[in-house]
Order: structure tokens, then sequence, then C-alpha cells
């Protein structure tokens, strides 16, 4: 079920009243969200919710072992074991027919040429690794006494909680938890309009409007065939990118998040203009920011983080940005794409140890370094959605071939709607930060029919100006 549907404008209506009718009473109101949750994944593929089903059971069951176990071997074990099982479904959903096709080719190249092995085809489900990441962060605080074990029909409801589902934000289970245990609470009379209506109509206007827009008009006619374009094609056709992966996932949390806050819950924000970072780290604490700080708590911190020698934090560095990339997709070219950042932060970091050791700031602070740092930093960004976005690395290397090779050749795809949209979207990042508030406020300041009005208008903007249809949100394969 899409956010941008019809479907889902009934299904939201539906569960927004149901959500307020029953919230005086938890036990009723969370088999009702769990209920609607199932019905939200369900819509599309219905076997998937034993898979959702089946994480919980092992996240609760996990949680509770390692909880009551009373020594440190037996709370790690029962703590290896939840890891084993939950990360063996993602292995074998989201990872099987990649390393079947990845060990036939090796054994291929060394000369074994007997029966290919047997390729094994495996529908992914939607969200699996935000859902699971999640899961495993609930058990692993539990682990660490960061957290105590919550009754398993709560545990039900923060794996499922359909705003969040599919692709994120990953939301703490010290975050939500707390706020279905006193779901109670919540009062309708202070729900923040303003504030929702914000996130989600700008989020619909920035995945309906500019990420369509931006992907049919140049991204994918270049992306599919390289070899037929030419060099300014090629450059616009990335940076189109970078503007339509932001629009469409950060489009897909702020819906999320405001519809979350219709329901009276807070999600964490994601992005925080990311195409201003100065460096790639810097990049990461603005760039699906729930994601960066889970591979920093559960895999750069248990690795060793910082500590140890530069060597040892470099390897930390390269090892979570890999498993970084691979999460994000069952190819090398995500791999590619996760060392890539990875060679970058440690690029940085020896850089910023650097003039750190010759008694410098770590980082220039007049304004032209600042800005000299934002143009390159958005330049690897970009180097790295090619291998992103590419199906394949001769595409991606085809792609940047090119866009040193071919200009002066037609480029009949750079059109001004589009370098105006491109340009303009950029622009935005350098908004002051305050302008999204005083949006609200003014929206908030508006009568009942103003406000009316107002969404009205924006949803007939949207759909006009919107194409026909929807494509899935990107991170939905994630």
């Amino acid at each position: 079920m899409l956010f941008p549907t019809t479907d889902f404008a009934i299904f939201f209506g539906i569960v927004f009243i149901g959500n307020w009718l029953i919230a005086p009473f938890p036990r009723p109101w969370k088999i009702f969200t769990l209920v609607a949750s199932y019905v939200f994944y369900a819509w599309w593929d219905w076997r998937f919710i034993f898979l959702l089903a089946v994480t919980t059971v092992f996240t609760i069951l996990g949680g509770q072992l390692v909880h009551r176990s009373t020594t440190d071997p037996a709370r790690r074990g029962w703590l290896i074991a939840t890891f084993v099982a939950e990360l063996g479904l993602l292995g074998w959903f989201k990872y099987a027919t990649f390393f079947t096709v990845t060990v036939d080719n090796m054994l291929h190249r060394l000369g074994f040429h007997g029966t290919p092995l047997p390729i094994v085809q495996v529908a992914e489900p939607v969200g699996i690794s935000f859902f699971t990441f999640m899961g495993l962060s609930y058990v692993f605080d539990i682990y660490r006494r960061q957290l105590v074990t919550s009754p398993a029909l709560d545990v039900a409801v923060f794996l499922s909680f359909f705003p969040h589902l599919v692709a994120g934000p990953i939301v703490r289970s010290s975050d939500l938890l707390p706020q279905i245990a006193r779901a109670r609470q919540r009062d309708p009379r202070y729900i923040d309009l303003p504030q929702a209506a914000y996130l989600i109509f700008g989020g619909l206007f920035k995945k309906v409007v500019i990420s369509s827009y931006v992907s049919s008009a140049i991204v994918d006619p270049v992306f599919n065939n390289p070899s037929l374009h030419s060099a300014p094609e090629i450059l616009f056709a990335i940076y189109g990118y970078a503007v339509q992966i932001y629009c469409d996932f950060s489009g897909y949390t702020d819906i999320a998040i405001g519809c979350a806050l219709l329901l009276g819950f807070h999600f964490p924000q994601n992005f925080n203009k990311p195409y201003t970072a100065r460096s790639l780290q810097d990049f990461w604490r603005r760039w699906h920011m729930t994601l960066s700080s889970w591979l920093r708590d559960y895999v750069y911190v248990p690795l060793g983080g910082n500590r140890g020698s530069r060597g040892t934090m470099y390897r930390n560095i390269m090892i979570t940005m890999l498993l970084g990339g691979l999460w994000h997709g069952a190819a090398w070219t995500f791999v590619a794409w996760g060392g890539l950042h990875g060679l970058g932060q440690c690029v940085g970091h020896w850089k910023r140890s650097r003039r750190v050791a010759r008694g410098l700031p770590p980082q220039p602070e007049a304004t032209p370094a600042i800005w000299w740092q934002q143009f390159a930093t958005f330049q690897l960004v970009c180097l790295g959605w090619v291998f992103f976005r590419a199906d394949t690395f001769p595409n991606a290397f085809t792609l940047i071939g090119r866009l040193f090779s071919t200009w002066g050749e037609p480029a009949p795809l750079v059109r001004w709607p589009v370098v105006l949209t491109i340009v303009g979207s950029l622009s935005l990042q350098y908004m002051p930060s305050g302008l999204g508030a005083r949006i609200e406020e003014g929206f908030a300041a508006f009568g009942t029919v103003a406000k009316g009005a107002v969404l009205g208008v924006s949803l007939l903007v949207i759909t006009t100006l919107g194409p026909a249809g929807v494509a899935p949100f990107i991170y939905f394969r994630f």
C-alpha cells in the first residue's frame, strides 16, 4: 500500500478514527493497531505477514531469554542465537540469490566448469531490513542492560507499526516502546496539525512531483542506456538522481513522521540538509540519520569504534560502511558504494588528525573553505550515487567514462524544466533552517476553513503536477 494512493487515504482515515476512539482502552487499542499494521503489510503480499510474525516471535523470545539469564555466557549465547535466527531470515530472503550467483561465478573463474549451482530465486519482502534491524536493536539493548523487556503485545506493535514498517525511519525501542506503553495518555486535542500537514504534504510534493519528474525526465533514460547519452545529460542525470533519491526517501519519512504525529506518536528526524555536508562523515550525520546512528551503535562501537590504533579505527569504519552498503541491496555495486563512503571517511579522519597535529582546528572555518568542502563533498556523494543507481559495474564505468569524453555532443534531455528542478531542489538545502517552522506557524494562524482550503489547493497542485501513477519508494527495496 503506497502512501500517495487512494487506498492508503481510505485506510488511514479508518485507522485515524479507530485510533482515537479506542485510545482510552490500552489493550484493545494495541490489538487494533497490530491488526491494522498487518493489513497494511499484507497489501503488498499477504504471505509475508508470516515472516513479520516469525521475526516478532524471535525478538520477543530472544529478549525474554537474554533478560532472564543469570550468567554472562548464557546471556551472550541467547543474544547470538537471536541474531543468527533473525539474520538468517534476512540473509535467506534478501541475499540467497546474490550469494549463490557470486559463488557460482567464483567457481567458474577458478576453473570449475561442471554443473552450475542451482540459483535460488527468493522474492524479497518489502522492508525486511527495517523491522529486522529494529528487532535486533531491542534484544541487544536488553543484553547491554539499557532496556528491560516489554509485554509481548507491545513489542509486536513496536515492530509492525505501519508508518515506519516498510521504509523506516528505524525507530529505537527506547523511543517507541514507552510511547506505546503510555498510549492511553495521548490526547487528540494536542495533535500538532500544522507540523503533520507540513510534513505530509511536503513529503507528497517531494515524492509525487519532484522525484517522479526528475526520474522520468532524465535519470531513468540515462542510467538505463548510458552509452546513448552525452556528458551534459550524464552530469544532470547524476545530479538528478541525487535529487530523486533525496526527495523520494525524505518524502517517505516525512509522510511517515506526519502520519505518526496524527496518531499521537513522535518519530525521530531522519534527514537534515544532507547535501550541505562538509565531509562524508558529516553527510552521514545528516542522511538517513536513524540508519547511520544504528550502524554506529550496533556495528561500529561493538567492533571497537575509535578505540585502539588509527589503523583499527579505519578498519572499523570500512567494515561498518561495507556492511551498510550491503544492507542497501544484494549487489556488488552497493558494496562499492559503501566502500567509497568508508574510504572517504577514513581519508577525512586522517586529514583532520593531521590538522590537529599541526595545532590547527579540525576543519577550516573560513567561508571560501566551507563552500569548497560542501562542493567537494557533494561531488563525492554523487560519485557514490553512480554505483548506487547503476545496475552493473559496466554501466557505472560507462557513465563515468562518457562524462569525461562526450562534451560537445547533443544533449536533448537537458531542458530548462529539468535544470530548474534540479538546481532549485538543491538550492532549497541552503534555505534558512527556520523556514519550515515559519510556514507551520503561518498555517496554524489560519482558521479551519482557510486550513482546509490550503490543504485542498495543495493536494490539487500535487495531483495536477504529478504523474498518473506513482512508482514505489526507492527504499522499499531495502
